[in-house]
């Protein structure tokens, strides 16, 4: 999961594309907390950028350095690393020279990557540099407009180009572009999986329109672009400079199926997204799973319960509802630190647990003595529920029960198979995992439903990605896609743990085990398992540094700044 904007201004004398991209980055922040960048193109078709590890706020300097990106299109990027590292090379958005200079954003992930490697190695004759699938779509767009020959592209050239791209890549993508002086572009997957949205206002000159694609649609009601409308599934749009949007639906549609984890979780609350309310799609599921509440406890179980908790944020809206249906009083039990992000996605259980501690604190009020009901809106590995769920006892709560909750490969990283709780375990052996009394999960008929109801398509007929809960992706999948992935995880939280060990060094905390790694460093065999053991033996075709015995296999590295562009990651120090 990413957030991508392109923006482009209908005066191509305006410079202030940036500051709109720099503003809407914030709007989208939650998507993203890893990295972020933008690139602009200004006059003469001259092409700005910055870009590096960080949020928003760290990366441009509270806005410090829009100065340096004059432009009027250009693209944004926030990223949350799924295949791939965390390296400052891998912020985007990316750039190639050849053809007409491309800038190139991305969100979603390619399940045939391997295959795309070897095309653009043995064929296309283009050189990867990164570890990123973004990189890769990049440049085989750039390899098919390149087939045109001409000095300059016009849409349909684009169009086609398009087409050819989508016959070679296959996943769940929302991508935008940008031609340098040309125009901007964007496009969806066959599927519709990830999300992209155009809007539009009057130009600031007084003549035509400003145009900006968004991840979510909120970006464009802050920042006043209306008459918003979904980009289709497989369907593009070129904006030409200074005129108006051409849609072209350049690949089949294969279906028409957003990723339901938008709606339950990632997504902002006052977006829309392929014309469904996230707001209302979460009132929904809160129905639906009172009513799944009521069956399994029954009414005497239901009238045991003296308080129903959200866990903040994104269960609150369905904690609410819970509350309406089985008519229980509705507590803000815990309070958030609105400064502690995601933890999920933290490399190690220990930092997880920690970092609970640091987002969530509860108010013994609320808890001691009483029968209570947390809302969650899902369980990962249980690291984070267990946490919870033991702050609620050490509050004083007599009971507990947690409600709601496979990989994702179509850009959420979320754990791998076997790290999720959930994993050959029934909902009672999770709550004794976890320490619940009982949890009870949403059924996913009713998690659909609750989103389809208010789909402005058939709702007999809409389809979601569902892949995330039951392992049944949109995509066929062959399952050494799922070992690859597996690797890249284990190889990015490998070097997060190495450079850990080493500040530990330095700071002189490090354990016998920091010590260790710091000197020995640590390998991860072919499933992205952690090994201590430095013998030269191999394990499922790797050999001991973690590298699959293939030719020219590139030396991992924890910071790799990018060769295209000067861009933040390149200069740490001064910013």
């Amino acid at each position: 999961m990413c957030g991508i904007l392109a923006l482009t201004h209908n005066d191509t004398s305006s410079t202030s594309a940036a500051v709109e991209l720099h503003e809407a980055l914030y709007l989208l922040q939650h998507r993203g907390q890893d990295a972020c960048g933008i690139a602009v193109c200004g006059s003469g078709g001259r092409i700005y950028q910055r870009k590096g590890n960080g949020m928003a706020a760290r990366v441009f300097h509270e806005g410090a350095h829009l100065v340096d990106l004059p432009g009027y299109m250009g693209l944004g990027h926030l990223r949350y690393p799924t295949a791939g590292s965390s390296a400052n090379a891998e912020a985007q958005p990316f750039y190639v020279n050849s053809p007409y200079g491309i800038i190139f954003a991305h969100n979603g992930n390619l399940i045939n990557a391997e295959d795309l490697k070897l095309f653009l190695k043995e064929k296309a004759r283009r050189h990867i540099n990164t570890d990123s699938d973004s990189e890769l779509m990049l440049n085989i767009f750039a390899y098919e407009l390149n087939k045109t020959g001409k000095a300059r592209v016009n849409a349909e050239e684009v169009f086609a180009s398009l087409g050819r791209m989508y016959g070679r890549c296959v996943g769940g993508f929302a991508c935008t572009a940008m031609i340098a002086g040309a125009s901007v572009i964007g496009f969806r997957d066959p599927y519709g999986i990830r999300p992209l949205i155009l809007g539009q206002r009057p130009s600031k000159s007084g003549n035509g329109f400003d145009y900006m694609m968004a991840s979510e649609s909120v970006a464009l009601d802050q920042l006043g672009y209306s008459q918003a409308v979904d980009i289709l599934p497989g369907q593009a749009v070129i904006i030409p400079k200074g005129s108006s949007p051409i849609y072209r639906q350049v690949a089949p549609q294969l279906g028409y199926s957003p990723d339901i984890f938008e709606f339950v979780y990632f997504a902002r609350p006052d977006t829309v997204i392929d014309g469904i309310s996230v707001h209302r799609s979460r009132q929904n599921m809160g129905y639906k799973l009172a009513d799944m509440i009521l069956n399994v406890l029954g009414k005497d179980g239901v009238k045991d319960i003296d308080v129903v908790i959200p866990i903040p944020e994104t269960s609150n809206t369905s904690a609410l509802s819970v509350c309406h249906r089985l008519k229980k009083p509705y507590c803000q039990g815990f309070v958030k630190n609105r400064y502690v992000f995601r933890t999920f996605i933290m490399p190690g259980q220990k930092a997880r647990q920690k970092s609970v501690r640091r987002k969530l604190n509860a108010m013994k009020s609320e808890f001691e003595g009483r029968s209570v009901l947390l809302i969650d809106d899902s369980i990962v590995r249980g690291t984070t529920s267990r946490e919870i769920v033991l702050m609620a006892r050490e509050a004083g709560a007599r009971k507990q029960l947690t409600v709601r909750g496979h990989a994702h490969i179509y850009g959420i990283d979320l754990a791998s198979p076997q790290e999720l709780v959930a994993h050959n375990r029934d909902s009672q052996e999770v709550a004794d995992h976890i320490g619940a009394d009982a949890v009870i999960y949403q059924s996913l008929s009713d998690l659909k439903e609750a989103c389809a109801e208010l789909s402005p398509r058939d709702p007999r007929t809409q389809s979601f990605e569902v892949g995330v809960f039951c392992g049944e992706y949109v995509t066929p999948v062959e399952e050494n896609y799922f070992e690859h992935i597996e690797y890249l995880r284990g190889e990015n939280q490998r070097l997060k743990a190495m450079e850990s060990a080493r500040q530990a060094v330095v700071h002189g905390t490090a354990g016998e085990k920091e010590m260790r790694i710091a000197a020995k460093g640590l390998v991860v065999d072919a499933h992205g398992n952690f090994l201590e053991d430095d013998d030269e033996v191999k394990m499922n075709g790797y050999k001991v540094n973690g590298a699959r015995e293939r030719d020219e296999e590139p030396t991992h590295v924890k910071s790799q700044t990018d060769i295209s562009l000067h861009n933040f990651g390149d200069y740490p120090e001064g910013g």
